[in-house]
């Protein structure tokens, strides 16, 4: 039997040389589940018991607050998730919704933390990824909570064109209502600011197929605030 892990992503994108018997290893304390969009893939209160990586798709992660649900980031694959409530009171902190089909590797919990313990290099590349991660929420919170409108919904569009499909004609993955939950607005906002991109000339828009037309004004929208 192959064994999958000897070619994962995971892996590779670790730029860290595993040890045979340390692939082996992987290979047995592990199961790859497809989810259909739209499916559950961490839920906020729930108990953790395994290190999850985004092998292939897209997934929204999303926390419920006091009065109601609020969606802090979009990810796409490859990618681990839950690393932080994982290592931490293993209670799940926030949930992580596939927005696409997507396919996820459960990795046991102390399988992982003994590679960590075995390979410093591997310890270090999540270490780096985890401080990388706080730094962008840093980011996403200042930039969310001092820009306008426009400056917001070019900061998503750019984010989609540039991070999550890396082309500037795309699919749309959230609807209005989310897009407006990511960026704390309503979805008439979104929906009249989108409309504004377009007479303008820096978009195009089918139903949720998005163009890139002038990126050069949309980033000076989204600098601008």
């Amino acid at each position: 039997m192959q064994n999958e892990c000897a070619d994962c992503v995971c892996v590779l994108r670790s730029s860290v040389n595993m040890k045979d018997c340390q692939l082996e290893m992987l290979g047995g304390n592990h199961a790859v589940v497809k989810f259909k969009k739209g499916d559950s893939i961490i839920k906020q209160g729930v108990f953790s018991t395994n290190v999850i990586f985004l092998r292939k798709g897209m997934a929204k992660i999303h926390i419920s607050g006091p009065s109601r649900e609020q969606i802090v980031k979009l990810v796409k694959a490859p990618t681990y998730l839950g690393l932080p409530t994982t290592f931490g009171d293993k209670i799940n902190q926030y949930s992580v919704t596939s927005v696409i089909d997507s396919e996820v590797c459960f990795i046991d919990l102390e399988v992982f933390k003994k590679l960590l313990g075995e390979n410093k290099d591997f310890g270090s590349y999540i270490l780096m990824e985890l401080c990388k991660s706080e730094m962008e929420a840093y980011r996403r919170c200042a930039s969310r909570t001092q820009k306008q409108m426009r400056g917001n919904l070019a900061d998503v569009l750019l984010e989609f064109s540039e991070k999550l499909f890396e082309e500037d004609e795309f699919t749309l993955p959230l609807s209005q209502s989310d897009i407006g939950n990511w960026v704390d607005a309503g979805r008439e906002s979104i929906n009249r600011t989108l409309s504004e991109f377009i007479q303008d000339g820096i978009i195009q828009m089918q139903g949720r197929q998005i163009k890139i037309i002038d990126k050069k004004m949309l980033k000076m929208i989204s600098q601008n605030g």
